[in-house]
């Protein structure tokens, strides 16, 4: 197995099981979380059932990220086999990348609690399609 390749699966391994980690942080704990990211303290429920419908869908969210993350872990084992559903799951971190400018506040979206994952959605995720995209090519 070529360096490149052993390299691409380590990465996926990484930032798999990283996903896989935030994943569950927003599944099993909603909006408030686990806090695996960070404090839980940071708002207050006015309105009881429709938090619990939003925290439902939090939940929900929370899920398709854990499975994006399942997707990018089990692909750095099978990789040639999971190719499609990974480059699939790629193309949709970085649409997510570009959804977080539609809370149009660019001083949060560049503050530094969350450029670096801007980056690792905007850049790092063509990086890795590109990357992915020419493994096992022949």
């Amino acid at each position: 197995m070529p360096f490149s390749e052993i390299a691409l699966r380590v990465v996926l391994a990484f930032a798999g099981a990283f996903v896989v980690a935030t994943g569950i942080d927003f599944a099993v704990g909603g909006i408030a979380s686990l806090g695996i990211e960070g404090p839980r303290d940071f708002f207050t429920v006015t309105n009881q059932h429709a938090f619990e419908v939003r925290d439902n869908h939090t939940r929900f969210i929370g899920g398709v990220w854990l499975g994006v993350g399942l997707v990018l872990l089990t692909a750095a084992v099978w990789l040639k086999a999971l190719k499609p559903a990974l480059l699939a799951c790629i193309v949709l971190i970085f649409i997510g990348g570009i959804a977080r400018f539609s809370a149009q506040r660019i001083d949060l979206v560049l503050g530094p609690e969350i450029v670096g994952s801007l980056i690792a959605e905007l850049v790092g995720m063509p990086v890795l399609f590109l990357w992915v995209w020419h493994a096992h090519k022949h």
